[in-house]
């Protein structure tokens, strides 16, 4: 196996588009679930310090990003 076979630039370049699009659209759904929300997150997490909001914020976005990984991948 040469280098150029291993090294091809449109694997690259789609790792790139692909990576771009998911953090899209991870912000997206970011966004969405901001302004579904009753109360602002940031301001309730860091100002209030809600532990358990931010526990669950961090699992929304794990579990957002699994599946946009796993779209990715297939």
């Amino acid at each position: 196996m040469s280098l150029n076979e291993l090294i091809n630039i449109k694997y690259i370049i789609a790792s790139l588009v692909y990576s771009i699009l998911g953090i899209a659209v991870l912000f997206i759904a970011f966004w969405v679930i901001e302004k579904i929300t009753p109360e602002n997150l940031w301001k309730e997490i860091l100002e209030k310090q809600n532990l358990a909001l931010a526990i669950v914020f961090a699992a929304f976005i794990i579990a957002i990003a699994i599946i946009i990984s796993s779209a990715i991948h297939s």
